[in-house]
């Protein structure tokens, strides 16, 4: 989905590395990338429990700020 976004509006952005599959979309005003929580959350869970996972996106991930292309995180996790 990545590669297709790229091409398909010729955008500069910044990615999450290992959340490709969870790509939304993209917001064309800022050029950032949509990713899905739950989605992000379900890829690190196959790696650790879902406490764990959770602990890990908030602080690792979704707290990261990297400048004005910070992904957009999508609250879908209900």
């Amino acid at each position: 989905m990545i590669d297709k976004i790229l091409q398909a509006y010729d955008i500069d952005t910044l990615k999450a590395d290992g959340f490709d599959e969870a790509i939304m979309g993209v917001d064309l005003e800022t050029n950032r990338l949509i990713y899905s929580v739950k989605k992000c959350l379900e890829i690190l869970s196959e790696q650790m429990i879902y406490s764990e996972a959770l602990e890990y996106f908030d602080y690792n991930t979704r707290g990261a700020y990297v400048g004005d292309l910070t992904p957009i995180w999508c609250e879908d996790n209900f």
